[in-house]
């Protein structure tokens, strides 16, 4: 039985990588069908796809409704990028009603993008947690700022009273017993030139080096997939560095054309990835095998 809400967490804490699927099309149909997906999360874009909370929980329902997983939990992990900014604190805490409503729909993370300073990280940790939790408030983090009157509709999806929802709603690994995946793009120059005061702010549990956006802030009009020039190379390695040092879980893709499915996702597992995009189903049952993962799909 599963010891997790968060499929995708579970795998983290065991030492797993995880595997995703995408979709753009939110409406409880394709909620249902995604239920038993192969992926251990499904990943919205709302950064550059429409930013629709009606769909969305539409989606979470049919997830429900096609659940449960083949390992036993409610539905898959959904994990979603929004179409904010983590430019800086003010950014962050004027958009932060984003944050609220989706997760409100009952999502289990959210992915901010360019984010290019620690005030954007703190406001962003702050904005999803709610303010009895005081786990890791002190110097750097203040009070959670998430209210009250949302827990009832994202705790139906979780298959959890409100209460205890709300103790859940937490980001892990900052808090052991939260539920909630936190993770920062950290996809241009500023943001790179940054990176390591932003990976060291708490609440935060993946990263991601956005080598599209990334290689445009460099310079390079088309410059996404490897392999690299050397100064993308050298923003791939140092974000790196700064989450490992950390102790948080590196997102990256490697779509190299010359290279095998099974190269590629070796090349990922050697590089220490832990979020592998872009693998695809027959990626992940590559990597499943090589990490002698035992949680069924």
């Amino acid at each position: 039985m599963p010891k997790r809400i968060n499929k995708a967490l579970e795998l983290l804490e065991q030492g797993q990588p995880i595997y995703s699927e995408g979709t753009r099309e939110l409406t409880f149909e394709k909620g249902k069908a995604m239920a038993q997906t192969w992926a251990d999360y499904i990943g919205i874009d709302m950064e550059h796809g429409t930013m629709d909370l009606t769909g969305l929980e539409a989606f979470m329902k049919g997830l429900v409704a096609g659940g449960p997983t083949k390992s036993g939990h409610r539905t898959p992990a959904v994990l979603m990028t929004i179409p904010t900014d983590g430019t800086n604190e003010e950014i962050v805490r004027t958009n932060s009603w984003m944050m609220k409503q989706v997760l409100a729909r009952g999502i289990h993370g959210i992915l901010l993008c360019h984010v290019e300073s620690p005030g954007a990280v703190k406001a962003f940790v702050e904005s999803c947690r709610y303010p009895f939790q005081s786990i890791g408030r002190g110097d750097v983090l203040g009070d959670g700022r998430r209210g009250g009157g949302g827990q009832r509709t994202a705790a139906e999806i979780w298959g959890l009273d409100p209460v205890e929802y709300m103790k859940r709603a937490d980001p892990w690994p900052l808090n052991p017993n939260g539920e909630l995946l936190l993770g920062l793009k950290i996809e241009n120059k500023r943001a790179l030139e940054k990176c390591e005061e932003t990976a060291a702010v708490p609440g935060i549990a993946f990263a991601e080096w956005g080598p599209g956006d990334m290689g445009l802030s460099l310079g390079y009009a088309d410059a996404h997939d490897p392999p690299y020039p050397a100064d993308m190379d050298a923003a791939r390695l140092r974000i790196k560095q700064a989450l490992d040092d950390n102790n948080i879980a590196f997102l990256c893709a490697w779509n190299e054309p010359d290279m095998s499915i099974e190269k590629r996702v070796q090349k990922q597992l050697d590089d220490g990835v832990k979020v592998l995009a872009g693998a695809g189903e027959e990626g992940a049952r590559i990597g499943r095998t090589k990490t002698g993962r035992t949680m069924p799909v």
